[in-house]
């Protein structure tokens, strides 16, 4: 499972992990995330993330 990085502030989505405080459970690969999934932290849209 790759992570990706947001393009803009930096965050780093790891899959391993998922993102706890959007009810994103750990194991979610990010390509199966929501097409309106945000950035947590700057609200960027998925499409300005980069495979890390």
């Amino acid at each position: 499972m790759g992570k990706y990085v947001c393009m803009i502030c930096g965050h780093e989505y790891d899959p391993e992990k998922g993102e706890p405080k959007q009810n994103i459970p750990a194991g979610l690969q990010f390509t199966a995330l929501p097409g309106d999934w945000t950035c947590p932290v700057c609200g960027a849209e998925k499409r300005l993330f980069k495979e890390a």
